[in-house]
């Protein structure tokens, strides 16, 4: 066929008027057979295989209702009956016009080579498989090139899911904070992202397909030894760019002071999945001061409200001062060994219920510091505070092993100074000075405008604002009641014969190497917490993640995998319980006998 198509020649025919008028011949029975014939047999193909005729019905009708008018072809005619149809546009144009001057003999004459020419075609001459091959369709403009992307750009644009998209950055964020990669598809529907179902998973592929993988990478690469910029580097910017494509990481840290009971709150969900924001957080870290006796039942509790999707990255305790570092499971790959230190601000060192404990590790080229600290207590210690606070700066020896980031803007005598981002939370003990009586009144007035009432009192803000601690550090705006000093199991503030004016004890602050790289999402506290004096502080944030070096000590993708199991486990028994309650509750019936 590539032969007779290479020597065929088409022309186009130009009509000539007849030589006598004829009358108008009807159509032979041959033509008659083959139109019937053509209409069956292209209503059975649409019937029975449309996937392959669906693109030729259109030309097979409008065939059945006038037959093609055959132009010259070259003198081996008769083989090349198959291609007659290929006609060229002048030759299809040329018969209405030969029509409409009256040409009834060269019609005549037409009208039966045609039913000659398809006579053939019915005995099988140019059928294979009982069905036409009809010419292939070429593209008036060359294709765009298909993209390594599954979804194709017009596809990702349509539907909202294209990084470059006018509206896409301001548009994922309004809704979701950050693009998910988890999004389920009554989700996506339901926010309009995306319209059907091919749209769906179209979307869905573009964030969940795993990055292929060469083998000479494989072959060559240890992920010990490496650059910024070498293509397939673990912690690169490509890896960065594929799990996180704005770059910024959602972080929950908490802090709270459980006055060391044993007893546990029976539910941790309105403390660490807050209802707003709608989505969870990449990392979780939870500090927690005058710790329960049984710190192990304490982070099963916190693996169990986490679930399957997270894992303990690293914990540890300095005498009462616990803190545990949770992380989504799939990006456990991406840390940096994980190192603590500790420090005690107590006279005698052996009480360790005073003091900081420090937790630093490396997020791809980003390095973490984390800081839980336990102040000295009483109204008028202010001084006493901000040597625990200089103490801990100083003391605190870390990094160990992990390199810094950025070693020509560190400082020796801070260890702040020595991380990208820094997070200092726990009980800094600092009051408001003003007496009980006022600060009641304050809050009874107006609570809404009363918090900013108080903090005109508040000693760490005072502090801070002269410069004299927390050195860099910013605190996102405080729109919660103070949260200490409670009755236990109760929201009424201290009741006892001490009457301790209501402080806002619990915070959480931060700082920054570089300029707004942090930004808080949420600063709030956790009131349905009774169990202790304390309320449960936390705070949600947005950082900035930046591309790292593969020559940095890596974790290997370690984590407590035996807690994770007992959390898991005792996740399903609860949920098991609770079905089975609801189902008791369901089939039990009350009669009342009147």
């Amino acid at each position: 066929p590539d032969e007779l198509k290479a020597n065929m020649k088409i022309k186009s025919v130009t009509p000539r008027p007849p030589r006598k008028p004829r009358l108008e011949r009807a159509a032979s029975l041959d033509e008659k057979n083959w139109r019937r014939w053509r209409r069956f047999r292209t209503s059975q193909e649409s019937l029975t295989d449309p996937n392959e005729t669906s693109s030729s019905n259109g030309s097979l009708q409008e065939a059945s209702l006038s037959p093609p008018v055959r132009g010259r072809a070259t003198p081996c005619s008769q083989c090349c009956e198959p291609n007659s149809l290929h006609s060229s546009p002048d030759a299809s144009e040329a018969s209405p016009m030969g029509k409409s001057r009256g040409s009834t003999s060269d019609l005549g004459k037409r009208a039966s080579e045609i039913s000659s020419a398809f006579g053939g075609l019915l005995r099988g001459k140019a059928f294979a498989g009982s069905k036409p091959r009809l010419s292939q369709i070429m593209p008036a403009r060359p294709l765009p090139p298909m993209e390594l992307n599954v979804a194709s750009h017009t596809l990702r644009t349509a539907n909202r899911i294209d990084s470059d998209f006018m509206d896409y950055r301001h548009y994922s964020q309004h809704k979701f904070g950050r693009v998910s990669s988890s999004l389920s598809d009554t989700r996506l529907h339901g926010n309009g992202m995306v319209y059907d179902n091919c749209s769906t998973d179209s979307m869905k592929s573009t964030f969940s397909l795993l990055t292929p993988i060469r083998s000479k990478d494989v072959r060559s690469r240890s992920y010990l030894e490496g650059s910024l910029l070498a293509n397939g580097a673990l912690l690169g910017a490509e890896e960065l760019s594929r799990y996180f494509p704005d770059r910024n990481i959602g972080i929950f840290v908490a802090t709270w002071n459980m006055q060391g009971q044993k007893e546990l709150p029976v539910n941790l969900d309105d403390f660490l999945l807050p209802t707003d924001p709608d989505y969870a957080q990449d990392m979780y870290v939870i500090g927690v001061q005058e710790g329960c006796p049984d710190r192990r039942e304490w982070e099963i509790r916190l693996q169990e409200t986490l679930g399957p999707h997270y894992v303990m990255l690293y914990s540890a305790a300095h005498g009462v001062l616990y803190m545990s570092v949770f992380i989504r499971r799939d990006l456990i790959w991406f840390c940096s060994e994980v190192e603590y230190a500790t420090v005690t601000t107590r006279i005698v060192s052996q009480i360790k219920t005073k003091g900081a404990l420090g937790i630093c590790f490396t997020f791809f080229g980003t390095s973490f510091l984390f800081i839980t600290s336990h102040f000295t207590s009483g109204d008028s210690k202010v001084n006493e505070r901000k040597l625990d606070y200089n103490k801990t700066i100083q003391a605190l020896t870390l990094p160990k092993n992990v390199p810094d980031t950025n070693p020509y803007r560190s400082s020796s005598s801070d260890v702040t100074t020595r991380f990208d981002e820094v997070f200092w939370f726990g009980d800094f003990n600092f009051r408001l000075n003003k007496d009980r009586e006022t600060v009641d009144s304050i809050l009874n007035q107006n609570p809404e405008t009363g918090v900013s009432k108080l903090l005109a009192y508040d000693q760490l803000t005072s502090e801070m604002s002269r410069g004299s601690i927390f050195k860099g550090f910013q605190e996102a705006d405080i729109r919660f009641r103070p949260s200490y000093k409670f009755d236990i199991g109760k929201d009424s503030y201290d009741t006892t014969s001490k009457q301790r004016t209501p402080s806002y004890t619990d915070r959480v602050v931060f700082r920054s190497r570089y300029r707004d790289d942090i930004h808080a999402v949420k600063y709030s506290s956790c009131p349905v917490i009774k169990t202790s004096d304390h309320r449960p502080v936390f705070a949600l944030f947005r950082v900035k993640v930046r591309p790292g070096r593969d020559n940095i000590p890596l974790a290997a993708g370690q984590f407590d995998r035996e807690l994770y199991l007992i959390g898991i486990k005792r996740r399903i028994t609860r949920d098991v319980q609770n079905r089975r309650v609801q189902k008791d509750q369901k089939s039990s019936s009350i009669c009342s006998i009147s």
